[in-house]
């Protein structure tokens, strides 16, 4: 399949998917639907590049290639009607993945299947986006639980599902989950590209702010389907000023990243470097993390489909924390100290008294660590704390209410 993709000549295969002949044509196909790039082999096959598929298996991959041209083109109306619809309500809206990535990197909106379109608006819209999308049908996946604000920065976009159409829509406040660093969206809007979709001018982030976005994107996921590195292979063709991208990738501690992109696009399609990004292909950790994504590319994960196993959960937990810079570590770890959503509902508090989760967190955490139920340890200790904080603030309580004793009318204290 990696020769396929890399446009070198496929080796001589065995006609039938015999596993103890040491080729399954059904696996292959099987690998290719995961990796995303099934509608990419099957133009290939179909230009007459030599392969002994069985042609049960053949028919079996052209229903599913028609079957996702049909869904992206529904996909690319849909991102044409609702770009004409924010324009209508003066949101500025980028599109970030979805058939309009595929229109502008291939040609051809199904080439690369979507299972949803990634749209990117400033977060002070976030909310009159959201109503435009309810009012058109769309239903909010409300799986974000927060306390205490911290949607804004744990998380970077919301789920939307329309029941009647099928279609689904991730609305971005940012790009990267906290705490990445990346432009600011009137950056990337001054950088914006525009193309034309059923007769609507869609806005896409500029060539070298779209590398950089999928590179990062596609570190986070480990590159886990091939479909990544192919879009990185086709940007790294055209003509980006990779000068430019260089500065921003270490502007915004994503160098690495783009290092690690690189070197598995050239690594595994044969893409060449250009001159320009030299300098992130040698980055010192860009071969470390590159080795580190074959454990994703070498094994058949989903990781948008939890639960995942214990030894790839555990991985990708260690792999999310290996992409980051010492400085992001440093916050990333800090954040631990905010209450999490986990806590209110451990020891469920009124609102307006939310702010103590910040000094119970560290209780709440172990308790829940040593599985016992919050309340139980909170009545065991409570009496304690409450005799201590009267004892604290006693004395100041009984001044407070001196200092509130009504005078008399005639004058003199009550």
């Amino acid at each position: 399949m990696i020769e396929l993709l890399s446009d070198k000549r496929t080796p001589c295969v065995c006609p039938d998917p015999n596993p103890s002949d040491g080729f399954d044509w059904r696996k292959f196909a099987e690998l290719a639907v995961h990796h995303r790039v099934h509608p990419f082999i099957l133009r290939r096959l179909r230009l007459g590049w030599p392969t002994d598929m069985p042609q049960a298996v053949l028919n079996r991959l052209e229903a599913q290639c028609r079957n996702n041209t049909i869904r992206m083109l529904q996909l690319t109306a849909e991102t044409g009607r609702l770009a004409g619809l924010f324009r209508e309500r003066n949101i500025r809206m980028l599109v970030l993945k979805g058939p309009a990535l595929s229109l502008d990197l291939y040609g051809d909106p199904a080439l690369r299947p979507s299972g949803d379109v990634d749209l990117l608006v400033p977060f002070a819209d976030i909310g009159e986006a959201d109503r435009l999308l309810r009012n058109q049908g769309y239903v909010k996946d409300d799986y974000i639980r927060t306390v205490l604000g911290d949607w804004r920065w744990r998380h970077h976009h919301y789920a939307f599902f329309h029941p009647q159409t099928g279609a689904k829509i991730e609305l971005h406040w940012r790009m990267h989950p906290w705490p990445a660093r990346e432009p600011a969206f009137d950056m990337l809007w001054e950088r914006r590209r525009t193309m034309m979709i059923g007769g609507r001018p869609v806005e896409l982030p500029g060539l070298e702010d779209m590398f950089l976005y999928l590179a990062s994107h596609g570190a986070r996921h480990g590159w886990s389907r091939l479909r990544w590195l192919l879009d990185i292979d086709r940007l790294a063709r055209q003509p980006l000023r990779w000068e430019r991208v260089d500065d921003e990738a270490r502007r915004h501690e994503c160098a690495h990243l783009c290092g690690q992109a690189l070197r598995l696009a050239a690594g595994l399609l044969g893409t060449p470097t250009p001159a320009g990004a030299a300098r992130m292909a040698e980055h010192p950790r860009a071969h470390e993390l590159a080795e580190a994504a074959l454990f994703y590319i070498g094994r058949v994960i989903n990781l948008h489909s939890p639960p995942l196993p214990p030894e790839v959960a555990r991985y990708h937990s260690r792999h999310l924390l290996r992409l980051m810079t010492p400085r992001q570590r440093i916050l990333f770890r800090l954040s631990w100290l905010h209450p999490y959503h986990a806590d209110a509902e451990s020891l469920p508090l009124p609102k307006n008294l939310h702010f103590l989760y910040f000094p119970l967190r560290p209780v709440i955490w172990a308790c829940r660590k040593a599985h016992r139920p919050v309340i139980r340890a909170w009545r065991m200790v409570h009496r304690p704390v409450i005799r201590a904080g009267r004892k604290m603030l006693g004395p100041v309580i009984r001044v407070r209410r001196k200092s509130r004793v009504p005078a008399r009318p005639g004058g003199g204290p009550a």
